[in-house]
């Protein structure tokens, strides 16, 4: 070996001075501490823009000319549409329980469904006309079910949002606002 390979091979076996990870840490900190007060000012609508012109108080009602409502002479029936705007009627038909059997006879498997349709109060009578052909959408739908589709994790988000579909395809999608379940029981 030579000199300088020698010499070259031996600044490489002499300890390095470590770079302090300080600068870094602080660094990363103070990224954190930012981020989470940025989140914490935009979540809590602290800033004076936005992309809606209507706030929301601590229970989510939507009062469109920026203040929070208080509840106080509101007769229950009043949601936001979702998109910012006024408050509209709401009303509510409430549909016979349903009971439907899931699979072979043998495994006496049953489904206890009740649920409530919400309308605009101008379709309720329209939508109530169409109550037979609602039932009979939702009991086949709930016949062709099987045990597992039922148990399944997030089977009722699913088997809701099906529901809602088939009635708004049978009575119209501008007619029917939501589909609340009140009792969804296997036994």
């Amino acid at each position: 070996m030579t000199d300088a390979t020698a010499d070259a091979a031996g600044e490489d076996d002499a300890p390095r001075k470590k770079r302090s990870k300080l600068p870094l840490l602080i660094g990363l900190l103070l990224a954190l501490a930012g981020g989470a007060g940025g989140f914490f000012v935009a979540f809590s609508g602290l800033l004076p823009f936005g992309g809606s012109s209507a706030t929301a108080d601590a229970h989510g009602n939507v009062s469109g000319d920026g203040h929070a409502d208080t509840g106080h002479g509101d007769t229950g029936h009043g949601q936001a549409d979702g998109h910012g705007g006024t408050s509209q009627a709401t009303a509510f038909i409430e549909l016979p329980q349903l009971i439907a059997s899931l699979g072979p006879v043998t495994a006496l498997h049953h489904l206890r469904f009740t649920a409530q349709l919400e309308v605009a109060p101008e379709h309720r009578a329209v939508v109530e006309d169409l109550m037979p052909r609602i039932l009979d959408v939702l009991n086949t739908y709930l016949r062709a079910l099987e045990a597992r589709d039922v148990e399944a994790q997030g089977a009722l988000i699913r088997l809701r949002a099906q529901m809602l579909r088939r009635i708004q395809m049978v009575a119209g999608e501008d007619r029917i606002r939501d589909l609340l379940v009140t009792e969804f029981v296997l036994n």
